[in-house]
């Protein structure tokens, strides 16, 4: 399998145009930058801030490229969820239209391990795929021991398999999708965020809908990217039980990214292995 594809290909520099300073970093997720663990967690929890960890994996080649974290009300957002996409300095394996990432998740308050996840950013869309730990199992880290190193070893690990990642989605573009089967892929994947589709007014078809040129291609790679940026990207046009005309929202929490990303990998997956 030849994983290095050329057409629009981008070049190793255009890759980290976007790479964040520690500066950027702390403006989008101060919650990398916490001083201390929540005071409800357990004297077992060993706190080591994001910040720090963050440091070994730059050292270890990897560089920041988004940061996130989630919205509080109540809790404390010095602890909240906090998501860091981050690259390799020097990646190897190119794709046509996207590039291989490291999904690093962490929170400060004891709901969550240290998670590593493996991700795309699709360049012609600006979209952040996340891969099911289903197709591609991620690293969970305990707040516990010696953490730092733990997590840099599980993002080499989780890199590691960027060559075999690159190999799925080249499968997916070679597999052609006739209508029918769009259609179906499309049912499933509006009933992962919206079990209540039909009294929503919402149809397969609206996550069908073609946003660009490189999208109209029949193959299971397009016809991913298309559903996934109209689901999560939301303005889906519905109505009400009292027939007043509705739009979705975005998918702002990090929780419901990462887990409907994570679905629609499987759904993808499922076609290619059948």
């Amino acid at each position: 399998m030849n994983s290095v594809l050329t057409a629009s290909l981008p070049s190793s520099d255009s890759v980290f145009l976007g790479t964040l300073s520690l500066e950027e970093v702390r403006q989008r997720a101060p919650a990398v930058f916490a001083e201390a663990a929540h005071e409800r967690t357990s004297p077992k929890y060993t706190f080591i801030p994001t910040e720090r960890v963050l440091a070994g994996l730059m050292s270890a080649g990897f560089v920041p490229v988004q940061a996130q974290q989630a919205a509080t009300r109540r809790a404390s957002a010095r602890h909240a969820r906090h998501v860091l996409r981050l690259r390799r300095r020097y990646e190897t394996v190119q794709l046509r239209d996207a590039i291989p990432e490291v999904v690093f998740l962490n929170s400060h308050d004891g709901t969550s391990a240290y998670q590593l996840r493996m991700g795309l950013f699709r360049v012609v869309c600006t979209n952040g795929l996340i891969v099911s730990r289903g197709a591609f199992p991620g690293v969970c880290v305990a707040h516990r021991g010696n953490i730092v190193d733990e997590v840099v070893e599980g993002a080499i690990r989780v890199a590691d398999q960027f060559e075999q990642l690159a190999g799925q989605v080249e499968r997916m573009e070679a597999r052609q999708l006739p209508k029918d089967d769009q259609r179906a892929f499309a049912r499933a994947a509006l009933a992962t965020r919206y079990p209540d589709a039909l009294e929503r007014g919402l149809s397969p078809a609206q996550l069908l809908r073609c946003r660009r040129a490189e999208d109209l291609q029949d193959n299971l790679w397009s016809t991913f990217n298309r559903v996934q940026e109209n689901l999560l990207g939301g303005g889906l046009i519905g109505h009400s039980k009292n027939s007043r005309i509705t739009r979705t929202r975005r998918i702002s929490s990090i929780r419901e990214d990462v887990r409907i990303n994570g679905r629609l990998w499987d759904l993808a997956a499922e076609i290619l292995a059948s």
